[in-house]
């Protein structure tokens, strides 16, 4: 019998051949890389953006994820979400009624991306103004400029027509001002050190005693979303850190920190301590995280063991030598796929969250942590 082979039949088992190995892996895949998919409209937001609805019948995720499904331009959906939770009252760490810095004067700040058009504007230390969001949108549609602060900013507010109040604050806001100025010890008025430092230590009081959330005391709402073209867009806004020193800007603002868009890969946001996102320029690296093809969980983790790494300040560290500071990222993929991810699982007593709202409506989720609970100190 013969043994020679035909080349009909080399070339068809060279085929077979090449099914099965291209079906056994070679090694063992990572569960967290992304295959893509066809895109699905998503909003996700801190947790505050399933929770307020300021007398309206929506939160801020669940008007977005409408206007986006309308067909509206993805930034003009999640602005008009976050707008809920600026003109709210009663949501003390975003726009109107926002905790005050020192002084007493409510500063705020705000950033959009716009992920098909590639622009993006920011606003800082904004006063008078309630929706700081809208700001920036001009900022990133009428001007060259990325970010405007101060008194640039408001004038640029007052000459499009926004109307400027002498004062933000609320009788709420302005009641823990005043408690929290109680608080601080008048001896450190002339040493800009220790009075910085003896105003954080009362604020946290104040978040330990249930007199203001944990959440409010850094501020913020992140919203970010994608519609059924795979198009990305995200806002940023916050009153900012209680009771900062006049004229500190943290990371709400600033891209790359607290807030990064990329059209191609994704999106993600944060609150939580500005300064240590701003150190890191967290969400840039978790968007290119992304790009690398990482989930959006695992990219956040990424990040969040980085900031862990380079929190060194003794004064930054809890007892078990782990970050005293929550902070957390919300991440979207453009696929549709996101993740919340938190420094810890609970901070302060309270369960880290995350909303988001798909075709199957809105919900509140738990965040994954990188650690767990943060001790009571």
């Amino acid at each position: 019998m013969s043994n020679r082979v035909t080349r009909r039949e080399f070339v068809a088992t060279g085929v077979a051949a090449g099914m099965v190995a291209a079906a056994t892996p070679l090694f063992s895949e990572a569960p967290s890389v992304v295959v893509p998919k066809a895109p699905r409209p998503v909003v996700i937001s801190s947790a505050n953006g399933n929770r307020y609805k300021n007398g309206g019948p929506r939160t801020c995720v669940e008007e977005a994820f409408e206007r986006i499904v309308r067909g509206e331009d993805v930034l003009d959906a999640l602005i008009a979400g976050v707008n809920i939770l600026e003109l709210d009252p009663e949501e003390d760490g975003v726009g109107f009624g926002g905790l005050p810095n020192a002084d007493g004067v409510v500063q705020l700040d705000s950033s959009c991306m716009h992920g098909p058009k590639r622009r993006a504007g920011a606003v800082a230390a904004l006063e008078g103004v309630r929706t700081p969001s809208l700001v920036a949108k001009a900022v990133m549609e009428l001007t060259d400029h990325h970010l405007l602060v101060g008194e640039g900013a408001q004038s640029f507010a007052r000459n499009l027509g926004f109307k400027i109040e002498d004062d933000l604050n609320t009788e709420h806001s302005r009641k823990l001002w005043l408690e929290w100025k109680r608080r601080t010890d008048p001896k450190h008025y002339l040493d800009p050190v220790e009075r910085a430092a003896a105003g954080y230590r009362a604020g946290l009081e104040m978040v330990a005693e249930g007199l203001i959330d944990a959440q409010h005391f850094w501020g913020t709402i992140n919203c970010d979303g994608v519609n059924a073209k795979g198009d990305l867009c995200g806002v940023t806004t916050t009153s900012g850190l209680a009771w900062k020193i006049a004229g500190r800007v943290g990371d709400s603002p600033i891209l790359g920190a607290g807030l990064y868009v990329d059209n191609d890969v994704g999106a993600a946001g944060s609150t939580g301590r500005g300064e240590a996102n701003l150190y890191n320029v967290a969400s840039y690296l978790i968007v290119e995280n992304l790009r690398r093809g990482l989930h959006p969980k695992d990219a956040g983790i990424d990040a969040l063991r980085r900031i862990k790494a380079n929190t060194v300040e003794k004064r930054l560290l809890n007892s078990r030598g782990n970050p005293d500071f929550g902070l957390t990222f919300y991440i979207l993929s453009k696929s549709g796929e996101y993740a919340g991810v938190s420094m810890y699982n609970a901070y302060e007593g309270k369960l880290a969250q995350f909303a988001v709202c798909t075709d199957k409506g809105p919900e509140t989720l738990q965040c994954e942590g990188l650690l767990g609970e943060a001790p009571a100190e």
